[in-house]
């Protein structure tokens, strides 16, 4: 990965980083980044089992902090344990900026140390590794991808696979271990937690799921649990166990644990089922030559608006989740699609603490009045349902494989622009066609508040610095839009609209994001990369404006610890 990011110029839109170690107030300022939010739900519906049994998700979730620590890094649980013994302002500064990254690197300043380069005896790296704690440590891209492609095809799919590691041996040889053996200890702690839940709740669907889950985190085959997660339909709705694969930098293979324990909003929900009627449509009607599209996308999978009672692992680290689409499992998008759920207590707090303040920044005074919570809102869920169109299958060379595969660690970034820029594009056409009326309107002024949001909430992305995924795909898109003359710049920071010209030049970018996925296209993707995956001396100009704002949120969890009983 860090290959790719040799022509990034970092984005550190509101750096108070100086070089490691940072001392109390430069940490505290760095913290200060992070507005801390209360995230509370509703409770008062859930019945006496499923009360009970949200707490044991709860429990389960402090677990899964602890697995993700030890994939972010092989020492990182040696350096949490020695960090909590200085009880000194510094060691208490230390200690809270480490768990709000999950690790002794700021990720919205390139991931770079904010700790001295030996603490306790253990040695920090200045960066982030790319190889996390997924692969053997000092073991060369090359090597391993030699290792690899050398390998029987079915041992090679379980190199790739998102839930193996690769290790040396005693010979010095890789060989591949099962996450259920990595981790086996805390794995069986969180089945039993996960059974404990399943005996209280009262809900079939919940009940289903979490005993499938606990049965796959012993046997490391989540392919039916995952099918349960897609049917639940529950009061409680959890997301737990290995997801996303962001943390591997090296090859966008493995998946980090997760856990996001929710009560479901189903007003909420039920207003958001309109999608259903178009997906296909939809699919059919993209800026991609036809032969790439699916020609049966099928009933679409569920979505669910809920709000988070507490988030674990990667689900609560850096930057907050707003929304996700998962799981990432091929075999189950492709029949099934893909489940979307959206996190409305997150999205409502970062629209509050974040995105209405950058947009007085960024935004001339007669457009601010474009910026609105429903456009926010609406945008995120089309871009967790458009993560399940364009391609998901491809041949290179007469042989089966996937975008994933074939686009290596520069997948996330294209993945998450084209997720983006597909909502778009498929906001605009349903609005277009008189679809979203019950939800955005159409017309000018509902246009207007479509596409006015979204530029002010892409400097809210790029705020956080481009060592996202989200983040660098970000820049590609603003970078390419204001090329094609859709976005403007105004020469002093701030940013407008061209009505005239954003459609088409969203529909040119949509169709390059889907041509690049359909054939599997590395140097495509890297080439793209390299010319739009920077700031700009206009687009700085709006960062550096915007050091007193917030980049994202801090979440504490009463509702969980009320709950717990704490």
């Amino acid at each position: 990965m860090k290959t790719i990011l040799l022509p990034v110029v970092l984005a550190v839109a509101a750096s108070a980083v100086s070089a490691a170690p940072a001392n109390v107030a430069e940490l505290n300022k760095m913290t200060a980044r992070f507005a801390p939010v209360e995230l509370k739900a509703d409770t008062s519906a859930l019945s006496a089992g499923d009360r009970k049994a949200i707490a044991k998700l709860v429990e389960a979730a402090k677990i899964v902090d602890v697995l993700q620590l030890r994939q972010r890094w092989a020492s990182n649980e040696a350096l949490w344990a020695s960090l909590q013994k200085d009880s000194s302002p510094l060691g208490k500064a230390r200690l809270n900026y480490f768990w709000l990254n999950k690790g002794p690197w700021s990720i919205i300043d390139g991931n770079a140390a904010f700790l001295p380069a030996q603490v306790a005896g253990i040695t920090i790296p200045a960066t982030k590794p790319a190889a996390a704690n997924f692969y053997p440590a000092g073991a060369s891209k090359q090597a391993l991808d030699t290792w690899i492609n050398g390998l029987p095809a079915a041992d090679k799919e379980q190199a790739q696979w998102f839930y193996t590691v690769i290790r040396q041996g005693a010979d010095g040889q890789f060989k591949t271990v099962k996450y259920a053996d990595e981790y086996k200890p805390e794995l069986t702690r969180l089945a039993t937690l996960l059974n404990e839940a399943a005996d209280a709740t009262d809900n079939a669907s919940l009940k289903k799921f979490l005993g499938l889950r606990a049965q796959a985190l012993l046997s490391n085959d989540y392919l039916a649990s995952d099918f349960a997660w897609m049917d639940l339909d529950s009061p409680v709705d959890v997301t737990i166990g290995p997801y996303e694969t962001y943390n591997d930098e090296l090859f966008g293979y493995k998946a980090a644990f997760e856990a996001y324990v929710n009560i479901r909003d189903q007003k909420e929900t039920e207003k958001l089922n309109f999608f259903a009627k178009h997906m296909q449509e939809l699919e059919d009607n993209l800026p991609l030559d036809a032969q790439y599209r699916n020609p049966k996308v099928g009933a679409l999978a569920p979505m669910v608006v809920v709000n988070e009672v507490y988030g674990a692992g990667d689900g609560n680290m850096g930057v907050q989740t707003a929304a996700y689409n998962l799981p990432n499992d091929e075999r189950i998008i492709s029949q099934r699609g893909s489940k979307r759920v959206m996190l409305k207590n997150v999205q409502e707090a970062k629209f509050k603490s974040t995105l209405t303040p950058i947009s007085k920044l960024v935004l001339k005074p007669a457009d601010q009045k474009d910026v609105d919570f429903d456009s926010f809102f609406t945008h995120i869920l089309a871009h967790e349902i458009t993560h399940g169109l364009g391609p998901h299958i491809t041949r290179v060379n007469g042989v089966a494989s996937t975008p994933r595969q074939d686009l290596k660690a520069a997948y996330s970034t294209i993945e998450e622009a084209k997720a983006d820029i597909t909502g778009l594009y498929a906001l605009a056409y349903m609005m277009d066609k008189g679809q979203l009326n019950g939800v955005l309107g159409q017309g000018e002024a509902a246009e207007r508040k479509l596409y006015t949001t979204f530029l002010a909430s892409g400097f809210r992305t790029l705020h956080f610095g481009l060592t996202d995924s989200h983040a660098r795909g970000m820049a590609i898109q603003i970078n390419y839009l204001l090329d094609q003359g859709g976005f403007v710049s105004h020469g002093d920071g701030t940013f407008a609209v061209d009505f005239k010209k954003i459609k088409q030049a969203v529909a040119d970018l949509d169709r390059e994001f889907l041509t690049i996925e359909a054939t599997g296209d590395y140097a495509r993707a890297q080439a793209m990369m390299t010319k739009y995956v920077v700031i700009r001396p206009d687009v700085q100009k709006a960062l550096d404006k915007m050091k007193a704002v917030p980049n994202d949120i801090r979440p504490s969890f009463p509702t969980a610890q009320a709950l717990l009983g704490k």
